[in-house]
Parts: C-alpha cells; sequence; structure tokens
C-alpha cells in the first residue's frame, strides 16, 4: 500500500470551503508513534515496581565500584612506588599497596550492605506495588 494523502474539501459556512489533509493508515500510525515519544507518560505500576528494584541495586553499586576503582589505583601506586623506588619509596608503596588492597577486598561487603539497607527500607513499598499488581 502506497503512502498516499488523502485529499479533499469541506464546506464551512463561515469561509465557504476549507482544506482537508487526511494521512494513510501507516502514516497515522507513524504520526502516532512520533506523538507518544514527545507526550507525557505515566508511569505504570509495573514501571514504579522496576524502578524501585533497580534503586535497590544502584547506590550500592556506585559506593562499591568507586571503591574498588580508588582502592585498585592506589594498588597499583604501591606496586609502582615499590618496584621503581625500592630504596626511596619501599614503606610508602607496600602501605598504599596494603591500603588499596583492604579497599578492594571491602568493596563486596561494602555493597552488599547497602544493598541490604536498601532492600529493607523500600521492601513495604515494593511488597505493596506488588500485591497489587498480582490481584
Amino acid at each position: 500500500m502506497e503512502n498516499t494523502a488523502l485529499m479533499g474539501y469541506e464546506d464551512n459556512t463561515e469561509t465557504g470551503r476549507t482544506f482537508s489533509y487526511n494521512y494513510s493508515t501507516e502514516r497515522q500510525e507513524e504520526i502516532k508513534s512520533i506523538r507518544q515519544r514527545y507526550a507525557p507518560r505515566e508511569e505504570s505500576k509495573m514501571d514504579q515496581l522496576r524502578n524501585l528494584d533497580k534503586s535497590t541495586k544502584n547506590p550500592g553499586t556506585v559506593v562499591s565500584f568507586s571503591i574498588g576503582i580508588v582502592s585498585s589505583l592506589l594498588f597499583g601506586a604501591g606496586m609502582a612506588c615499590v618496584m621503581e623506588w625500592p630504596t626511596e619509596l619501599f614503606i610508602t608503596g607496600l602501605a598504599l599497596g596494603v591500603a588499596g588492597m583492604v579497599g578492594m577486598i571491602l568493596s563486596y561487603p561494602i555493597y552488599a550492605t547497602i544493598t541490604k539497607k536498601r532492600r529493607k527500607k523500600l521492601a513495604p513499598q515494593i511488597i505493596e506495588l506488588s500485591d497489587e499488581l498480582m490481584k
């Protein structure tokens, strides 16, 4: 089917005649899909549930990734100090390396703790919303 437009004239008592332009069904669907992208969207209950579930994990993920990245950089700096300047910065490098290792080791437990607290805090809302959806 061709993308054609249907044109015609309609009578208007004030001006005499008006021009009318109607798109084909295929173009109407395209217009609707474009319009939906820009129209304000109401969040459904399922969307709210998904967002709440994501919000339980995201803070812990951000914090643990940040700690892990900084810790691995500290560890790398410590290794560099120990290998490049063994006489001058050995103790400093060792301290940086150990601090980096401790940070990397604690990264996951920190994630788990933050996520557990967020789940506990948001559990009533998530359970209420899921109960509404399952009815």
